[in-house]
């Protein structure tokens, strides 16, 4: 399953020109409040010039890189919490995501509404953040007053569940403080019982600046401690139609080494502490996803539960090693290949193979 990220933001703030672009997928964009209602969805390449690389090596059937799908959801607004606009399904929609991207206004458009019966250039970045993430701490504050009389008299029965109680019973007074979850000083223990009350404000969050095409590049202030990052949804949107040697063309005259989408890409990822490892043989060169600081039979469990149930060894090669000495080969003639054990801590870049028995 691809990690799902929802693009989530006020009306009319480009989210889903922006979602168009990411995933070359006709959607629909429109000057008005709610124009999407259901949540388009897309799966887009996570891109790492690493896989051409080991491509040119071993000459695949194929290159599989890793993938993030986005979910398009509709514009919330003031009041969703308590089912303004398209509140309730809003929120329901960006509770099934393990991520947020909130696309935040910075481009002037006078035509453009801002919200519902207003029109004009004026831009408040700051503002609308924090307006979606009161929004976000109301909804998870009745969340959890919904939830906190059956847990406390479940924990009465069941000791096991004090702590998720007592943990709830806190992250209300934080919220109603005004907090987002994600922020509250907890144990290991305590923020993986927090996961389990499905908090909105316990999710990464990570801000797109939609700018116009002449502050690419600036450097923004950060929200909520967070920098966010630059993207212009028109040029995205042009770029999405064009070939790959034209775009790169179009990148360079805008003086980028990359588009803002592929950034938006890898940040995604990053967000999630996750990595890849490779897998490189003549059917395909292959990302694959793990979180950082997992072993390897959980890496090997990544591809089939049967490699993780069987896991004997794993065989690896750091990604460096791995193309300087053209292949597995030269890893293994220059005593760069190694056997690793259960206990072994998979490194961004390892290229991996695995050996098992069930």
């Amino acid at each position: 399953m691809p990690l799902s990220i929802g693009i989530v933001g006020l009306p009319n703030v480009g989210k889903s020109t922006l979602f168009t672009a990411l995933t070359k997928k006709g959607g629909l964009a429109a000057n008005y409040p709610f124009a999407t209602i259901d949540p388009n969805v897309g799966i887009v390449d996570v891109p790492d010039e690493r896989l051409g690389k080991l491509a040119e090596i071993v000459h695949p059937g194929r290159i599989v890189p890793a993938t993030v799908e986005f979910v398009d959801i509709a514009g919330l607004v003031k009041g969703a919490n308590e089912g303004e606009g398209l509140g309730n399904q809003f929120l329901a929609n960006i509770r099934e995501t393990d991520a947020i991207c909130e696309v935040v206004r910075y481009f002037t458009d006078p035509n453009v509404m801002r919200e519902v019966g207003r029109v004009g250039e004026f831009v408040d970045p700051a503002g609308d953040a924090d307006t979606i993430m009161t929004e976000l701490i109301l909804a998870d504050i009745q969340s959890l007053e919904k939830q906190l009389p059956r847990l406390e008299k479940d924990a009465k029965r069941d000791k096991e569940l004090a702590v998720k109680a007592d943990v709830a019973r806190r992250l209300l007074d934080w919220l109603n403080e005004g907090n987002r979850a994600a922020t509250m000083e907890m144990t290991d223990e305590e923020r993986a019982e927090a996961r389990g009350l499905f908090l909105l404000t316990m999710k990464p969050i990570l801000y797109v600046a939609n700018v116009d095409e002449d502050q690419l590049g600036e450097e923004l202030a950060p929200i909520d401690g967070v920098t966010p990052i630059p993207i212009c949804a028109k040029v995205e949107a042009e770029l999405s139609e064009l070939e790959p040697e034209e775009a790169a063309e179009y990148l360079a005259d805008l003086g980028l080494e990359k588009s803002g989408l592929e950034t938006l890409a890898q940040a995604a990822y990053r967000l999630l502490g996750l990595q890849s490892y490779f897998t490189a043989g003549e059917m395909e060169v292959k990302a694959w996803t793990v979180r950082i600081g997992a072993k390897a039979p959980e890496a090997a469990g990544v591809i089939h539960s049967d490699f993780e149930r069987g896991f004997i060894k794993a065989e690896v090669a750091s990604y460096g090693d791995y193309v300087a000495l053209g292949g597995e080969a030269g890893c293994k003639n220059a005593g760069k290949l190694r056997i690793e054990g259960k206990d072994y801590v998979v490194q961004d870049g390892d290229v991996m193979h695995f050996r098992f028995n069930v």
